[in-house]
């Protein structure tokens, strides 16, 4: 009998790096419906700059990765997650375990209305994690996520990196780890499925304000400062959302914070660099190749506290000066006078 594929549903930077993980142990279907992805990979056995393993085939067919593939990797924009999935649906059966690796938000809203309207609410019933959206749209029972420091060009490099499979079964976490772990690669397990999903998209607003930081020219002692509050942001709207304290502090929160709030290789990173820079807003997000999800879920999350009642005065500084309300300089002054006494609050 021949052996089983492991599907990765998503051609981008990460998701390529993801498949090449993989391709050392196990044959990969990749998956892609762009054409001029299809025709490098068919005809050069390259995507993006990164060459791909031998072990694997590119494929446009999500019935075909359903067929093939019991662990399935998605790793798509979370703009495009709910209608992948919704496609992806009836080829799915409670036997497929599901892993994503986006570290998004989706939200449901009214026909006609996106996330800039004023009047949009935010809540628990209209914001979902991706783990969420595998649930509300497919007979998937074995759900989990891929989260941590994984810059994909570092990965690809072959340097030393480690990431957190989490879910609440504890195969999805052996599942995970036997198909990704490596020398060079380590993976470790946690059980807090929402929380580690949570680290991953809460830590994209940070991300966004450190590169604006490095943009104004400023040093190591605003980015740990801009670190620690932020971790301290993000831990109370973690807990909002509904995941632990523990998952924040640990390889997918602090670990990823640290790297992407530094880090060129950060999408979110280089648009808060440009940001400050004095680019414009559209003009970044139109000239980038990839998606930087941090600039959606300052809006989301800002009209999530909005909702419920508490503060989070990073997101909302940041939300003003995507909306051209502040500019980036105004946004840092009001930040450092805020009467904010004490360090940490939350144990």
């Amino acid at each position: 009998m021949p052996a089983k594929y492991v599907g990765v549903v998503g051609a981008g930077n990460f998701g390529t790096v993801v498949a090449n993980l993989l391709a050392e142990k196990t044959k990969v279907k990749l998956y892609t419906t762009n054409p001029a992805k299809i025709q490098n990979i068919t005809s050069n056995r390259t995507n993006l700059g990164y060459k791909l393993h031998d072990k694997i085939e590119v494929c446009s067919s999500l019935e075909e990765i359903a067929g093939e593939c019991e662990t399935i990797f998605p790793i798509i924009p979370s703009s495009g997650f709910r209608s992948m999935m919704k496609e992806f649906c009836p080829h799915l059966h409670p036997y497929h375990t599901l892993i994503h690796g986006t570290k998004g938000l989706d939200v449901t809203l009214p026909v006609g209305m996106t996330i800039d309207n004023n009047d949009v609410e935010f809540n628990r019933d209209n914001v979902k994690t991706m783990s969420e959206v595998i649930r509300d749209e497919s007979v998937v029972v074995r759900i989990g996520c891929l989260a941590g420091p994984n810059l994909a060009k570092e990965i690809y490099n072959k340097q030393p990196a480690a990431t957190v499979v989490a879910s609440s079964f504890d195969s999805v976490i052996k599942e995970g780890q036997r198909l990704l772990r490596s020398d060079l690669f380590q993976v470790y397990g946690n059980k807090d499925l929402i929380g580690i999903e949570l680290t991953g998209v809460l830590k994209n607003i940070i991300a966004l304000a450190s590169g604006a930081l490095e943009g104004l020219g400023y040093g190591e002692n605003a980015r740990a400062m801009l670190i620690s509050r932020g971790l301290v942001e993000m831990i109370y709207l973690g807990k909002a959302l509904g995941g632990n304290l523990q998952a924040f502090i640990g390889l997918a929160g602090v670990g990823d914070l640290v790297a992407t709030s530094a880090s060129k290789l950060s999408r979110n990173f280089t648009v808060g660099t440009r940001l400050a820079k004095g680019e414009n807003i559209q003009d970044i997000i139109l000239s980038m190749n990839e998606v930087a999800e941090g600039v959606n879920t300052v809006k989301i999350v800002k009209k999530f506290a909005e909702h419920y009642g508490f503060r989070a005065p990073i997101t909302e500084t940041l939300y003003k000066i995507l909306n051209q309300e502040k500019s980036v300089e105004d946004g840092l002054t009001y930040l450092m006078k805020l009467p904010l006494n004490v360090d940490i609050d939350f144990i």
